[in-house]
């Protein structure tokens, strides 16, 4: 009888097992700069989100205005979606690290501002709606210098987990924010909140003036537009590219609203308040980071392609069907379920993106995806808003589930150049 080497005994031994799955579930947290870059972002997204909660009471308090709240969201985002295009070609001629820092000191120095005229009490709506485009604008230009950043941090074969991990982070912050942000709302009042936020860019200033990682852009005497045409260019030669361009948009478009109408099922459907809807949001929170943790898990798995799409098809039957329950625990599992196909969803199809750019176009061709990707959000939440009025929520919630399998199922089975990667 042969006896076991000390490999096979070790491969059997269950507690080596699970240390070796968690390794590669966090196998990004192994590069030093991925690490410095994910607990800076990771704390100014708690401080961003805290003064979000914070901001929003604060303007509606001072003019009693629904108009002024959407307002600010829209200035908030705006730049984004108008200035991405620009920033992206900022990010491939520019030390990204710089565009960064850069773009950190100016949101903090508007958090700092709003610290300021609220303990003063001299704060003015119109003022908060300033510094809302100001940080807007900053984001506009540190968006793809950090999404194009992420990959030169860790190995290629590693970059998927590092996307996924990433979106962890941002959906740790969505959980966590809101709740410390009312929690210094109720008990230390708005000044805090907005003085917090300040506080945290520190930390993303801190790690990104330590990571090592530099980018050093190839020196060009193209203009910005001619710049902008080359990304567009690279994408348009590209099939797969384009399609999940559109891709992106279409799924921002039919599947964000789900979360924007959430209340109208609260209120309407379930006959409940501000404790279920409190509680339907953490649901899909908790869902969204199971989503990244599989993401994350699988690493640079095969057939990434067909993986998304039969994810896309699965959110839009979690999208249906939370539309017709009408059983509150159901909606809780169903939430659960889309919060972790939404997030699967995203960071999969942002590691193909990523993976098929090469450096020197990364901040075009992220700022491009990126722009389609918020693009349908806002363009998604007008035309489902336009027809509820109309339809009711669950019949536009229904047919937006039924649209996104019908998406999933024509790029899985006849316009296969998704399918493929």
């Amino acid at each position: 009888m042969a006896t076991p080497t000390n490999a096979e005994v070790a491969s059997s031994d269950p507690g080596q097992l699970k240390t070796s799955r968690v390794r590669k579930l966090f196998k990004a947290f192994q590069y030093r700069d991925f690490r410095l870059m994910w607990v800076g972002a990771c704390a100014s997204s708690i401080g961003t989100w805290m003064q979000i909660v914070a901001q929003g009471w604060l303007i509606y308090r001072l003019s009693h205005s629904p108009f002024l709240l959407a307002l600010d969201q829209f200035l908030g985002g705006i730049p984004i979606f108008l200035f991405s295009l620009i920033g992206g070609v900022v990010a491939d001629r520019v030390e990204r690290r710089r565009i960064l820092l850069v773009s950190q000191y100016i949101q903090m120095a508007s958090a700092a501002a709003l610290t300021i005229l609220v303990a003063a009490g001299v704060v003015h709506v119109w003022q908060i709606l300033c510094l809302s485009f100001l940080s807007g604008l900053a984001q506009a230009f540190g968006g793809p210098a950090y999404q194009a950043l992420i990959p030169s941090l860790v190995e290629r074969e590693d970059m998927p987990n590092a996307i996924a991990l990433n979106s962890i982070q941002f959906n740790m912050a969505i959980t966590i924010g809101p709740a410390l942000g009312g929690l210094a709302l109720s008990k230390l009042g708005e000044a805090w909140c907005f003085g917090l936020n300040a506080l945290s860019f520190v930390a993303p200033i801190i790690t990104l003036s330590m990571i090592s990682a530099r980018f050093l852009p190839v020196k060009t005497s193209d203009s910005i537009l001619s710049s902008l045409k080359q990304g567009l260019n690279f994408i348009r030669d590209r099939a797969s590219m384009a399609a999940l361009t559109v891709l992106a948009f279409c799924i921002t478009f039919l599947a964000m609203p789900l979360r924007t109408f959430i209340p109208v099922f609260v209120k309407d459907i379930f006959q409940r308040g501000p404790e279920t809807y409190g509680n339907l949001l953490s649901i899909m929170g908790i869902g969204t980071i199971c989503g990244s943790l599989l993401v994350a898990g699988m690493g640079n798995m095969r057939h990434k392609g067909r993986f998304a799409l039969i994810v896309l098809i699965c959110l839009g039957a979690g999208t249906s069907a939370f539309s017709l329950s009408h059983w509150l625990p159901l909606t809780y599992a169903v939430l659960l379920l889309v919060g972790a196909f939404m997030m699967a969803l995203f960071a999969t199809t942002a590691s193909l993106v990523q993976l098929i750019t090469t450096d020197d176009m990364r901040g075009r061709v992220m700022s491009v995806y990126n722009c389609a990707f918020r693009g349908g959000m806002p363009m998604g939440n007008m035309v489902s808003g336009w027809l509820v009025p109309k339809f009711t929520a669950p019949i536009v919630l229904g047919v937006n589930g039924l649209l996104l399998m019908v998406l999933g199922l024509f790029f899985l089975l006849f316009e296969r150049r998704v399918a493929k990667l």
